[in-house]
């Protein structure tokens, strides 16, 4: 049986960067971990380096992992009234940072994720870098080796507050002038911190705290679903019979 392009671009990978890179592959897809401040060095090798020529960086972005892996609907129990389904939200948004639901999968709070392309090879690469420090996270900015990379780093920015170290020009991208906050933090209220109504009386538009009860409408969860298992399945046929 002949390696599948994944496992050899995983041990070139190994064979180069050693124990700078933590590389796993799932579903054929490869995920290569490292420190904040061994990114420029690994970025550069492998946009340069003749076995790797990722030369395209075709996204970027921030991740969360308050709360990963922990589910809000739990649908397994059932009784005379049927399966339970929402649950009380834990905070006004879905968590509150002093009692976050923290689980023990990740070892930080915020990554920064990136994905590569080789068109050369012919290869996707996915790199994930974890912010050293929670309350201010921060990673180095690739745009010294992919520029096209800017306006990425400041929508990781914008919804996730993580700082790219670097960056020539780190500004809000999505959100509006003076918005307080992170949205696409998890905790990071769901409803919103204040309403807005007009006021016929005092003829004027006037914020108020929101009024609005949280609930949890959209389960969280993490699954295998029957479809990819099946891709995966056929892949791995595919490769045993070339």
């Amino acid at each position: 049986m002949s390696d599948t392009p994944a496992t050899s671009l995983a041990e070139r990978l190994a064979a180069r960067f050693g124990d700078t890179l933590t590389v796993s592959t799932q579903r054929n897809e490869i995920t290569a971990e490292l420190a904040a401040a061994d990114l420029i060095a690994v970025a550069t090798a492998l946009r340069d380096e003749p076995g790797f020529r990722f030369s395209e960086l075709i996204d970027l972005c921030g991740v969360d992992y308050l709360g990963y892996g922990q589910t809000e609907w739990d649908t397994t129990d059932i009784s005379w009234t049927g399966f339970s389904r929402g649950v009380e939200g834990q905070a006004m948004g879905r968590f509150d940072w002093a009692q976050r639901p923290r689980g023990d999968n990740e070892p930080r709070r915020f990554a920064s994720v990136v994905h590569l392309l080789s068109i050369e090879h012919n290869r996707r690469l996915r790199l994930r870098v974890f912010c050293a420090d929670d309350s201010m996270p921060v990673v180095p900015s690739l745009t010294s080796v992919w520029p096209g990379v800017n306006w990425f780093e400041r929508e990781a920015f914008d919804l996730y507050g993580i700082l790219y170290d670097g960056h020539p020009d780190l500004r809000r991208i999505l959100t509006d002038y003076g918005f307080v906050g992170h949205p696409f933090r998890k905790d990071f209220p769901l409803i919103g911190n204040v309403e807005v109504r007009y006021d016929a009386e005092q003829k004027r538009v006037i914020y108020e705290p929101v009024s609005i009860q949280p609930r949890v409408l959209v389960p969280r969860t993490i699954r295998n679903d029957a479809d990819l298992m099946q891709a995966k399945a056929e892949a791995a046929d595919h490769w045993r019979e070339n």
